[in-house]
């Protein structure tokens, strides 16, 4: 069998900016490419539009060199073990533009990696076929909800039918709220969720501000996590964090 080819954005470490696990190292792989576009998306995903995929030049570096796209599962693996060779991190991130995209080279990828890391997928909830093919290989996942407002579609059945096959693993829901965001959608987001299963974590997530999406206020935020809560038994409140102390 042919060894599997993808494009990827960038490899490096950080601190998991995001979600249940904000604060511990990680190393990230980007994919590019992406099936939805949301209007408050802060990565440029498009696939094929990278030649060349960063890589970090050592754990902290903050320097990268380049290599040519499409990279080989083998080359990407070599990489990130010698990422995880330098300082322990709590799990491998494979995020994106959306991974599952590369479902087949995550298959070969993945088992390459060092034994015991932790594999974290982050996904935006919508690829449920693709999931099932590399659950086996994932021990946690942060799911996307992605409301009909930002993405300009309804996505709820395919949420519902990603997050009951996500739930054999660690899970938790993201979902990013502004301050245009109407309430209804969410409501909508936290039933879909407790049908599933009540105790998943909930992550609201305030929106980044890019120039078209507008940062939710304290009052707002306040009432979504109350509403959440009717519903709902773990409801945080967590910001890009990454982004308040200028880290990769």
């Amino acid at each position: 069998m042919n060894e599997k080819k993808a494009e990827v954005i960038e490899v490096f470490s950080s601190v998991q900016g995001e979600g249940k696990y904000v604060g511990y190292p990680e190393i990230f792989v980007r994919f590019a490419g992406c099936n939805i576009r949301c209007d408050y998306c802060d990565t440029m995903h498009l696939a094929g539009a990278f030649e060349m995929c960063g890589v970090e030049d050592g754990v902290g570096a903050q320097s990268f060199h380049m290599i040519h796209n499409p990279v080989k599962s083998e080359e990407l693996a070599d990489i990130v073990n010698k990422m995880l060779a330098q300082m322990r991190h709590q799990a491998v991130s494979i995020t994106g533009g959306e991974p599952l995209l590369a479902s087949d080279f995550l298959m070969d990828f993945l088992p390459r990696l060092h034994e015991g890391v932790p594999i974290l997928l982050e996904t935006n909830g919508t690829l449920a076929e693709r999931l099932k093919s590399v659950l086996p290989l994932i021990d946690i996942i942060s799911m996307d909800i992605k409301l009909p407002s930002v993405t300009h579609k309804e996505l709820w059945d395919e949420h519902r039918e990603f997050l009951s096959i996500a739930s054999k693993k660690d899970v938790y829901v993201k979902i990013v709220v502004a301050d245009e965001t109407p309430m209804a959608e969410l409501e909508k987001a936290f039933a879909l969720i407790a049908d599933v299963n009540k105790d998943t974590p909930l992550i609201i997530q305030p929106v980044t501000p890019n120039g078209t999406c507008y940062r939710p206020t304290a009052a707002k935020l306040l009432s979504v996590q109350r509403t959440a809560l009717n519903v709902l038994t773990d409801v945080r409140i967590i910001p890009q964090t990454h982004t308040l102390i200028d880290l990769l």
